[in-house]
């Protein structure tokens, strides 16, 4: 039932940022923009997801060999594939990731499945990290971009107050966290596995040159998508404006980062002295070439519904299961 309310919540929070943007802009534009979208960019956009989706999985069976963990290459692409597909479809943006931890304990032995959930924990931190320094650097180097969020910072001090509240309370609440014995347990092994499969001398390097990677997927999607509009915005232009909007997608408060993203793109792109439609317009452009691209997973779903439609006794099960819904 929470995890029901929670779903809600989350399609709740896009729907009203959606329908606020939908308020605050030109909506029949952008949809006019959308229907001229040039095909070969969006299929230049969408072919992208291939290599996304083979280095992730490539970072994945490396994580899980370094916690101990076997992970066989056509298992971790359809499961990354899958994990994708559901990531876009359903509310938080990581209960696919949920599924590829579970699906992969499932399979391992009963005391591999901690391993393996961890070592999608460890495998997605990679990757934000890898994010973040890819924000902060454009970010840096773009003054005028810099300049204007720290200006905006400085007008909005008011509220620095209540966010310091927040973070003492957050801290509290994670010092009584840590003296439940379980939870104890459980960070001492993630800690040690982050030692060994993320921060180790031998395996941190091959970590962040597969998630730079990965991010410049992002980054390339996004370029195609400016294409695929024909924006008239240099690459220098674009680069700083671009990692912002997939921090704001990480925040997992929303269905796949939609609204999230676009209310991000409304914000940033008038600070750097552009029209906020604009950047609207091409961060939906982005969110739907993502979806096309993760729509393999979606054949993966299929696959493993029909296969578990076939297995011996599921017609019983199910006819079962009737039953006891109708008595």
């Amino acid at each position: 039932m929470r995890r029901r309310h929670a779903a809600l919540l989350r399609l709740g929070i896009t729907l009203a940022l959606l329908a606020t943007l939908a308020w605050q802009l030109n909506t029949g534009e952008i949809l006019a923009r959308l229907g001229t979208l040039s095909p070969l960019w969006v299929a230049a956009g969408i072919a992208l997801s291939l290599p996304q989706v083979v280095i992730s999985a490539w970072r994945w069976r490396l994580t899980a060999r370094y916690v101990g963990i076997a992970l066989p290459w056509p298992r971790a692409l359809r499961e990354y594939y899958l994990a994708t597909f559901l990531n876009q479809i359903l509310p938080g943006g990581v209960m696919g990731d949920a599924t590829r931890a579970w699906r992969h304990g499932s399979r391992a032995d009963a005391g591999q499945r901690g391993a393996a959930i961890r070592a999608v924990i460890i495998e997605r931190a990679s990757g934000q990290i890898a994010l973040v320094l890819v924000a902060l650097i454009p970010l840096a180097a773009a003054a005028p971009l810099r300049d204007a969020i720290v200006t905006s910072l400085s007008a909005a001090q008011s509220g620095w107050p209540w966010a310091i509240a927040a973070a003492a309370l957050l801290g509290l609440v994670a010092v009584i966290g840590l003296r439940h014995p379980a939870l104890s347990r459980a960070l001492a092994s993630l800690g040690q596995d982050l030692r060994q499969a993320l921060l180790g001398s031998r395996v941190w390097p091959r970590q962040l040159l597969s998630s730079l990677l990965v991010v410049a997927t992002y980054v390339a999607v996004f370029l195609c998508a400016a294409r695929a509009l024909e924006l008239p915005r240099s690459l220098g232009v674009l680069l700083p404006l671009i990692p912002p909007l997939l921090l704001a997608m990480a925040i997992p408060l929303s269905v796949a980062g939609w609204g999230l993203r676009e209310g991000a793109a409304a914000l940033i792109w008038p600070l750097a002295g552009l029209p906020a439609q604009e950047g609207v317009t091409l961060s939906i452009t982005y969110g739907l070439l993502i979806l096309l691209g993760s729509l393999p997973g979606a054949l993966v779903l299929a696959r493993d519904h029909w296969a578990e439609r076939r297995r011996p006794g599921a017609v019983k099960r199910a006819a079962v299961a009737g039953n006891r819904e109708i008595g």
